[in-house]
This record gives structure tokens, sequence and C-alpha cells, in this order.
């Protein structure tokens, strides 16, 4: 084939991407069927997060594209058809087209916690006035009087010095952009959740015919797109759709192609400067399953909004730029916010933040407060990803007393490349929730720090802190830590020596001489 021959083929080849409609006539367009997004991402062979994120503006591509894009024009030409011509007598609305019910009534499942409020406050998602509340939020009930809606971004209805939407040099919100999470209320869930964690395993085992290490190394390399399942399936029943693509202020995006963010996790790299004379035997524990731990944490459900002033609402979670206090105990602890060699500001997480505060208050008085400057927070919960963290703790403890170590391994892959690849990823498509990553990554961080402190406490020696899960302790940290292979247990991961043995006396007394 010639150099021409080879341009003319690849020219034949080649075809124009399948226009879309706009990303917020998408979701109207399904939620005119009343079709779930579950339902669509079951149609298209995608998941659920990914139909919202073509919804909130993500592209499709490819075969993908097509087939969206062949149930966008079919939604169109079905609602077209149900709409009677100008002419024709006046016929009864069908049921599809008669109004719908709120996701949550206020007459729904009782055990939704949905309360009548004495007088408006701002809805948790939008900012605006609403006269309920679900699980202690206020918010709309009906998602059309909820200003998420993709083309009308409001302001929030606050006294001029909190939180309002602020275009500042630390970020600005696009017409249309946004975090658009609907209250999706109290869903129908199956009898029994399926066990996807255990069918992968099965036909990873039966596919590499009983090759253990074979079939691990494939469960290790789909963990990241499994994870992302076991999520979606965890999220059944939830009372909020998460949208996986949010717009999000600039201070949580790389400032280089190869750069951070500006974002300070409080990453702890600390050893003790220096240690009581004579020898020490010290005990280095891995502390298990650290970022499982930590999915466990106040994450933001709404949109993120700007504040300034130095007040922090416990029912709220993002990132703050802070001035720390200063630490005094370096000596025998390591600082809250980790190692930091630049004085002055810094955005920190909320896990570092409520840290500090804890530890400033009359319980500790470790420190003084910290000087909050301005957030970016929205209402918050610390069981959004209970369902999915318990998931996997289930199938890890299984995995302990079974000694699968296939399943072990996959579990553990599934969970940190979870967190690790949620920001600025090339690996992990489905999600893009670099607060969320900040803010897991930094409660992993506390709760070394809570396991340090407790070692001290308890009259124990702490060495040094290090990352997620490394603490090293000297003195019976048995009767401090129970040991084993559990979430809530450490293992030991290394004993060594320090230190100078004791001068000889009689050694001492001859020098004397």
């Amino acid at each position: 084939m010639t150099d021409f021959e080879a341009i003319d083929a690849l020219l034949d080849s080649a075809r124009q991407e399948v226009p879309l409609p706009p990303a917020g006539e998408r979701r109207a367009l399904r939620e005119g069927l009343n079709l779930s997004r579950s339902q669509v991402a079951q149609a298209l062979g995608v998941g659920p997060s990914t139909v919202g994120g073509w919804e909130a503006g993500r592209e499709p591509a490819g075969e993908v594209r097509e087939r969206y894009a062949y149930f966008l024009d079919g939604a169109r030409k079905r609602l077209d058809g149900t709409t009677a011509a100008p002419d024709a007598p006046e016929q009864p609305a069908p049921e599809s087209e008669e109004p719908r019910e709120p996701a949550l009534a206020p007459t729904a499942d009782p055990d939704d916690d949905v309360d009548t409020l004495p007088a408006p406050q701002p809805c948790v998602l939008c900012g605006q006035p609403a006269v309920h509340q679900v699980a202690g939020f206020a918010q709309h009930l009906n998602p059309a009087d909820c200003g998420t809606q993709p083309s009308a971004p409001q302001p929030r209805t606050a006294p001029p010095t909190s939180r309002t939407p602020s275009s500042t040099a630390t970020g600005s919100r696009p017409d249309g952009g946004g975090v658009k999470v609907v209250p999706a209320g109290r869903r129908l869930k199956t009898a029994d959740s399926p066990d996807l964690i255990g069918r992968a395993v099965a036909a990873a085992l039966k596919a590499h015919a009983g090759d253990v290490a074979a079939a691990t190394a494939a469960l290790v390399k789909r963990a990241i797109p499994d994870a992302m399942a076991l999520l979606d399936e965890t999220r059944k029943g939830g009372r909020y759709d998460v949208i996986a693509h949010p717009w999000l202020p600039d201070i949580l995006r790389k400032q280089s192609a190869r750069g951070s963010d500006q974002i300070w996790e409080a990453r702890p790299r600390w050893t003790r400067p220096e240690l009581p004379p004579g020898r020490h035997e010290v005990t280095a524990l891995d502390i298990n399953g650290a970022y499982l731990s930590a999915l466990k944490t106040h994450l933001p459900i709404g949109q993120l909004e700007h504040s300034t002033g130095d007040q922090h609402d416990r029912r709220r979670a993002g990132v703050h730029l802070i001035t720390p206090p200063a630490w005094e105990h370096d000596a025998v602890l390591p600082n809250p916010i980790g190692s930091r060699d630049e004085p002055g500001p810094l955005w920190v997480t909320e896990p570092t933040l409520r840290l500090l505060l804890r530890l400033s208050g009359p319980k500790y008085g470790l420190c003084d407060p910290p000087e909050i400057h301005e957030s970016w927070t929205s209402g918050a919960t610390e069981n959004l990803l209970e369902k999915f963290r318990t998931a996997l703790r289930d199938a890890r403890d299984r995995a302990i007393a079974e000694d699968d170590e296939v399943t072990l391994e996959y579990v553990k892959a599934m969970y940190s490349k979870f967190v690790s690849t949620m920001g600025e990823s090339n690996y992990n498509r489905e999600l893009y929730r670099t607060d969320w990553m900040h803010i897991i990554r930094a409660q992993a961080f506390v709760n070394l720090w809570w396991k340090a402190h407790r070692a001290y406490d308890e009259g124990l020696m702490v060495v040094r802190a290090m990352g997620t899960d490394e603490l090293h302790v000297t003195g019976d940290w048995r009767a401090v830590f129970p040991e084993g292979r559990g979430v809530t247990e450490v293992k030991v991961k290394d004993v060594y020596t320090v230190g100078d043995p004791d001068p000889d006396p009689e050694e001492a007394g001859e020098g004397d001489d």
C-alpha cells in the first residue's frame, strides 16, 4: 500500500462524532421518561456515575457515544410523540406526563427522617430557602424546586459574612457548572445485595484454572472499575445521587501538569528528636487498613461554597485556609499538621481542621485554636461511603478468616486505588472528586495521630510516626493495642534497638583512678 493509499484508507475509516444535546437536556430527556441513571447505565453497559458525568457535561466517546446518542434521540422522539397536536381535542395527560411526586415526601417511609421546619432554612444542596429537612439537612423535597439545576446557579441566601458562591482568586464557577447532588430518597433496595467481590474472585480463579498468582494479578488490574461497580451497588437506597464530575475551585486543581494542587494533607514524617539515655527496644507497628478506615469521614455532599471568617460549622465539610497554631510538643508527639517547614497560612482539609480544633479545646488544651481565613465547604455526612466501606471490610475479614490471599489482595487494591485515583487521574474516569481524595487521605493521617496520642497517653514512648500506617513505640504496646490483622488491630512490622547501653559501673570506676 502506498502512502497515499494509506491516507485514503485512514480518511475512509474516520467518522465524525455523533452530536449530543446539551448536558441539561440529556438529564431532562431521561427524567421525562421516568428512567433512573441505573436503568440507562445498564442498557448502555456503563456505570450510573458515568451517566451522571455525561449529564453534568462530560463527553462520551467511541461506540458508547453512538449508543448514548441513539438513546437520547429515541427519548426525544418518544416524548415528542406524547405531545398532543395543536388542533387536536384536549385529552387528559397520560400518566407519564402527570406531575411526579417528589423524590422524598413528608408522608413517605417514616424511616426517611423527613421533618417540616418551623422556618425556612438554606437548602444544603443549592442554598435557597427550604421548608423541609431530611436526615437533619434542610433541602427541597422536589428536585424541580432545587437551585442545583444545571442552568440556574443561584446565590446562597445567607448573611453577608456567611457562605456565598464567590468568584475569587481561588476559583470561579462557570455558567452551568457546579456539583449537582439531588435528593434521591430511600430508593428501592434489593432483598439480597449481590456479592460482587466473591463473584469476581471465583470467576478469576476459574478463568486462570486455579492459578492463584495469575488470578490475583488479573483482579488487581481491574480493581478500579470493580471498586466503582461496588460503589454503585452500595449507593442503592442512598439518600443522595452523587455527581461524579463536579465543578471544583482552582485550589483543588493541579498548578501544572506534573505539579500538585494547593491542599496540604498533613502527612506525618516525624521522629522523636531525642531519646532518654540507655538502650531501647522499639517495635514498629503496622496499622491495618488505614485507607479503609478513613473512608468514614465527613465528606461534602453538595456544591462547595465559598465563605470567609473564623467560624467553623460542624455540619459542613470541605477545605479551609488557616494559620495553624504553634505546636510545643514536638519532643514527644508529632505536629498535627505534619512535617511542614514553611510558616504562614495553608489550605487544609476537614479532618485536619477538626483535629486542631479538638486539641485546642478544654479536654486536651495542647494548642491554641487555628485561625480560619476562608473555606470551601458544603453540607456533610460521615456515612456517604459507609456501605461501600462495610462491604470491603467484611470481605477483608472473611478473607483473613479463610486464609484467602487472593481476595485479600484484591480488596486491598480496590480501596487503596479507589482513594488514589479519584483525583486528576487517567486511571479512573468514573469519579473525579479531588476534594474527597484529600479528605480521605488526611483522615488516615489523623487516625494515625490519634493512635500516637493514645500510646503516649498510656505511658508508651512514641519514637516515630510515618504516613498512614507506621507507628514506632517502646514499652508494653500489647496492653494498649490489640494485635491481629483486623481493621481495628495492629501487627508487628519490625523490632529493633536504639541508643547506647548503660556504661558498666566497674569500668566507670576504673576510669576515675
